[in-house]
């Protein structure tokens, strides 16, 4: 099982005791807006998620979403995903959520900044990945302080909560960490 610790943070795999918090964010509309679920989001649903979550691996083709637990206090504060090319292994999809009481707070670039060196250094990953809604300027500001390029503009290429809406895809080449 992939953990992660940080300078504030433990990146880990879910268990049922995060059941609360978990719900807490999903069902949070700030937090939901530019995210592929919908609200309200079902506690039954939230722990077939998290029971489907505990023991995956990192799998071609499967999302692998880790929890991040605070260190000082032990909440659980959101988590993080992955998502590697069933095409090609060592390329993958990344993507972070935090409960709104954390925004802004560093912990996102902490995270993703961890999860970035273990994908590259560890696990030898070629490419990552990330799209975020161009309306969502807080994950394109953290995109490009980590180091990750805009490499496309995709203009209403996603039907989305009722509407087309558009995407920024950016990319971070192992190369380009070192």
């Amino acid at each position: 099982m992939l953990t992660i610790p940080t300078l504030r943070l433990l990146i880990r795999p879910f268990t049922t005791a995060d059941l609360p918090a978990f719900l807490a964010y999903r069902n949070d509309p700030q937090v939901a807006r530019y995210q592929g679920w919908d609200i309200p989001y079902p506690p039954e649903k939230a722990l077939a998620f998290v029971e489907e979550m505990q023991n995956r691996l990192i799998t071609p083709g499967e999302w692998l979403q880790l929890a991040l637990q605070r260190h000082d206090n032990g909440e659980m504060i959101g988590d993080i995903a992955l998502h590697p090319f069933q095409s090609d292994p060592r390329q993958a999809y990344i993507g972070i959520t935090l409960a709104q009481a954390y925004w802004g707070k560093g912990y996102a670039q902490e995270a993703t900044r961890a999860l970035i060196e273990e994908l590259f250094r560890r696990q030898n990953f070629h490419r990552l990945v990330a799209e975020c809604d161009v309306q969502n300027t807080a994950s394109q500001a953290l995109l490009q302080r980590i180091g990750f390029r805009r490499e496309a503009h995709l203009v209403e290429n996603i039907w989305f909560k009722g509407a087309y809406g558009s995407e920024y895809h950016y990319a971070l080449l192992q190369k380009e960490w070192k």
